[in-house]
């Protein structure tokens, strides 16, 4: 089954770090873009980040540059999310998405996952 499956989503303090994860079963990430999608209660969803493949450029939201960092580990057909210095806005849900070769947007992609849940509260 071809999927993409995030995890390490959870409850956190204003100012803490997560370590978000999106691993792909059944195809390769090799040649994907990858990108990073949140969607807040009430919101539509806005894109957060995207790691290309080749060279790994990497791009950001301006809300998140900075305290946000894309990686990718090809080896282990995952890419991450740190997510550093969290802030109760940054509250949605996670989700991923891959597409061939250029960054997915919300309506283009090839795949996506369920998303994970992410909570900056005190």
């Amino acid at each position: 089954q071809l999927q993409l499956v995030e995890s390490g989503g959870g409850l956190v303090q204003p100012g803490g770090s997560l370590r978000l994860s999106c691993a792909a079963s059944g195809f390769s990430l090799d040649f994907y873009a990858i990108g990073w999608f949140r969607q807040a209660p009430g919101k539509e969803r806005e894109g957060v980040s995207c790691i290309g493949t080749g060279d790994s450029s990497t791009f950001y939201a301006a809300s998140v540059t900075g305290r946000f960092t894309i990686s990718r580990d090809n080896a282990k057909n995952t890419v991450y999310l740190q997510m550093s210095s969290l802030k109760p806005e940054d509250t949605a849900v996670y989700y991923c998405a891959a597409r061939a070769v250029h960054c997915p947007n919300t309506e283009r992609y090839d795949f996506r996952g369920q998303g994970t849940q992410v909570t900056v509260s005190s």
